[in-house]
């Protein structure tokens, strides 16, 4: 990594999107130079940055703030990485960069599987990072809007509408129960991304539910009996879980 001592013009860093304005990210790395780099070319952006040496921090800041993006080391003492993404995922699907020392394709899956959004293998360039962390935000802040300004969305023949948590069927109304009209609201508000069965559990149940993944598999399977036709746009995704992906949206 090249984390050498540059003054900000070497850099040739400079704020040129007003969009990064005021948003505030949280970074977490046991390494105290790392996150001196990160905050320094986040803030030239305009990025408003907090900081945690460990997971239990980590979690107590989030807990108090909001937050557009996380940057969160795997490797920390006490609570790793993974386990600070994973009580972050029961809560928020706040967008969340990982970084590591190690790049096995294993860790990356697993990383994908606990609701990770990019995966920075350490060294890495602050220039690389600052890139992918402004891809990210505006993809998460582009549907964030898009979903605000909508109550009723359309996927060719199926239709939710969040108000009335109704939901059609080529134009015929279809009597959901109050977990598959929620399993599909959560859906359709997260298209084409791929989530774990605990992912699902966690979102939809809520922590504290006390069954097991199968409940996952039941109500999907209803759900899907229910959509008809549109069954195939709840696709399996083999040794993880589930996505929505549908063609044809409104």
């Amino acid at each position: 990594m090249n984390l050498k001592n540059k003054t900000t013009a070497d850099r040739g860093l400079c704020r040129s999107e007003d969009y990064s304005e005021g948003i505030k990210i949280l970074i977490v790395d046991d390494e105290e130079r790392i996150r001196e780099i990160i905050r320094e070319y986040s803030s030239l952006e305009g990025y408003i940055i907090d900081e945690a040496s460990d997971g239990a921090e980590a979690l107590e800041l989030f807990n108090r703030h909001q937050y557009a993006l996380v940057i969160l080391d795997v490797m920390m003492p006490g609570m790793d990485g993974w386990s600070v993404c994973r009580e972050i995922r029961k809560i928020s699907q706040v967008p969340v960069i990982m970084l590591t020392a190690r790049g096995e394709e294993y860790d990356k899956l697993f990383g994908f599987e606990l609701g990770v959004d990019d995966y920075i293998v350490k060294p890495f360039s602050p220039k690389e990072l600052l890139a992918r962390m402004k891809a990210i935000i505006r993809r998460s802040s582009a549907a964030g809007e898009d979903n605000q300004n909508k109550d009723r969305i359309s996927f060719a023949g199926l239709v939710v509408e969040y108000n009335s948590r109704n939901v059609y069927v080529d134009g015929n109304i279809v009597n959901l129960t109050p977990k598959e009209y929620e399993l599909l609201s959560f859906f359709t508000q997260n298209p084409n991304r791929v989530f774990s069965r605990e992912q699902l559990l966690n979102s939809v149940w809520g922590y504290d539910f006390t069954g097991d993944n199968r409940t996952v598999d039941t109500h999907v399977k209803m759900l899907r009996e229910s959509l008809a036709d549109y069954r195939k746009f709840i696709v399996t995704v083999w040794g993880i879980g589930y996505k929505f992906e549908a063609r044809g949206k409104k």
